[in-house]
């Protein structure tokens, strides 16, 4: 069953009808391609001949957020289901859930096993994005907090809103204690990033307690403090880039750059899509880009009484999508995830040295220190109670047709 919804395109800008898909429908899906060419998901590499079922199992302890129905009304009295207007919005969820599985459970060897019991981390993760007001990352979260974008409840977002909203939740997040960066005027800049993830370091260590986990969020019950492998001195950063890869379509000189995206084992894949259509990106294989769906409707969940999450249907259990990667929308936001401050030094070098490839344009600039015509939002002290949010209104982009065009 399809239906047809009004929501706006991925600039921002045009408003036309979108399809959204009402049922599952396994049945109408690709099966993977036998290919030899290499197959690669966030980071890492598969050979579609011999690993088929570890590509699938990959691709199926990923985080899936779809749309919902049947939630408690947003704001008390708005809607109580997201069809139609939050894609981008559930992209968004998606890309900062793998940042969280990265951060909690790792991206090396954990799978999601149909039927097991849930361990205490991958619980509180769930519990973090379930359809309630008083989850930190719930579609009433980011709806709610896109209002300070300039955005109004049940209007689309573009990559760049839903990065900035994320940016702002996190902050309350004081379980995976994350730094969100979103880097604008297609800049990473070193020195800001390190400010950011290390800021004892700005008073010598006076002023900060950077072992302190702070208090717990109500919505990540059972969580425990860090672990004592993990170094104190580095909060774990999630990096998101909106980018602008063209006019309306995707420049072919960015595609080569794009695919090496999630070669790196930092990925996070990429939000975008095709006009209309919002996906979440998680690797290629060949010219095609393979990416998770959120267009399907289904019922809201509830945990459980002591705090497990019914979670099949936070997984896709059929063979992942896949798109020509020449469709794509040129609005994407790109993400990564360093979890220590080598991870993060190993990035750059990564990227540096994809910025030598001949043929290829990079997709945004690395430097060492922040240029003299760039002004930081970071140094703006950012609070959660957001109460000078029409100060920080001519900072955030909130529509994504502002962003510079890269081509040739």
């Amino acid at each position: 069953m399809v239906s047809t919804c009004n929501v706006g395109s991925l600039d921002g800008v045009h408003m036309q009808p979108t399809l959204t898909y009402d049922t599952l429908r396994f049945g109408e899906f690709e099966d993977f391609p036998e290919t030899s060419d290499p197959v690669w998901i966030l980071g890492k590499e598969f050979n579609a001949l011999t690993e088929r079922d570890d590509i699938l199992s990959d691709v199926t302890s990923r985080l899936w957020f779809t749309y919902r129905k049947n939630f408690q009304p947003i704001g008390g009295t708005g809607p109580t289901s997201d069809t139609g207007w939050g894609c981008m919005l559930r992209c968004g969820q998606m890309i900062l859930g793998q940042a969280l599985v990265c951060r909690h459970l790792g991206r090396g060897d954990w799978r999601w096993d149909k039927g097991l019991k849930q361990r205490g981390a991958y619980a509180s993760l769930l519990n973090a994005f379930i359809d309630k007001k008083d989850s930190c990352y719930s579609i009433h979260q980011i709806a709610q907090m896109g209002v300070g974008e300039g955005k109004s409840i049940g209007q689309w977002y573009g990559p760049n809103t839903v990065a900035q909203v994320l940016k702002k939740l996190a902050l309350f997040d004081s379980w995976s204690r994350l730094v969100v960066h979103v880097a604008m005027d297609n800049t990473v800049v070193i020195e800001e990033i390190k400010r950011l993830c290390m800021p004892w370091l700005d008073c010598g260590g006076a002023c900060a307690d950077p072992g302190g986990a702070g208090e717990l969020n109500g919505c990540l019950e059972g969580a425990g403090a860090l672990a004592e492998e993990e170094s104190p001195l580095w909060r774990p950063l999630v990096l998101l880039i909106p980018l602008r890869l063209g006019l309306t379509d995707i420049n072919e000189a960015y595609i080569e750059t794009l695919k090496q995206c999630f070669m790196l084992p930092q990925s996070l894949g990429v939000i975008g899509g095709k006009p209309n259509s919002a996906h979440y990106f998680i690797g290629y294989v060949g010219e095609e880009l393979i990416y998770l769906d959120p267009h399907t409707t289904q019922p809201a969940v509830e945990p459980s009484d002591d705090g497990q999450v019914p979670d099949d249907t936070y997984h896709c259990l059929h063979p992942p999508c896949r798109m020509h990667i020449c469709e794509l929308d040129p609005s994407i936001a790109a993400g990564f995830f360093c979890k220590t401050e080598d991870e993060f030094d190993d990035w750059c070098m990564r990227i540096r040295r994809l910025s030598c490839n001949r043929g290829s344009l990079p997709m945004f600039e690395l430097v060492d220190s922040q240029p003299s015509h760039m002004v930081s939002v970071d140094v703006l002290n950012l609070t959660p109670d957001f109460s000078d949010s029409d100060r920080l209104e001519r900072f955030f982009d909130s529509e994504d047709e502002e962003f510079e065009i890269l081509s040739l």
